[in-house]
């Protein structure tokens, strides 16, 4: 698990002064990139090598509104690793205390060649993914 933090700007709020809800898979994408770059690797990386992670499903339950300036920590977690494809869940809070549950998400990614076409994991990459509560 990541736990990654930003702050809310202006431009990512509706007319309401909240998030619009488009904007928690840019979080969502942002904790993701984090979890790489804490276990060692990054995106570039990767796509340079020829692999990508193209999201196939994406979903996320909305519990309370996050608003402008509040301070996000998005929790990311590899729950599940299969052969060629990759699950992230998320968890996002308002930071402070307690710790306000703001929505849970989930998003899907197959792996896919420069091609297009899907393909294995490599085990360098499955490596850097790995997580204890991960399915192989």
């Amino acid at each position: 698990m990541v736990e990654a933090r930003l702050r809310v700007i202006y431009g990512d709020t509706d007319q309401m002064g909240v998030v619009y809800y488009a904007n928690y898979f840019r979080y969502f994408e942002f904790a993701r990139s984090e979890y790489f770059r804490a276990h060692g690797g990054s995106y570039r990386e990767m796509e340079s090598s020829g692999l990508m992670l193209p999201v196939a499903e994406a979903s996320c339950a909305y519990k309370s509104p996050a608003r402008y300036d509040d301070v996000l920590v998005i929790r990311a977690t590899v729950s599940e690793l299969r052969r060629a494809s990759v699950v992230f869940t998320y968890e996002l809070f308002r930071e402070g205390e307690p710790r306000t549950l703001l929505c849970t998400g989930r998003t899907l990614h197959a792996c896919v060649g420069r091609d297009g076409k899907p393909t294995r994991l490599p085990e360098s990459v499955a490596r850097l993914l790995e997580h204890p509560n991960a399915t192989p």
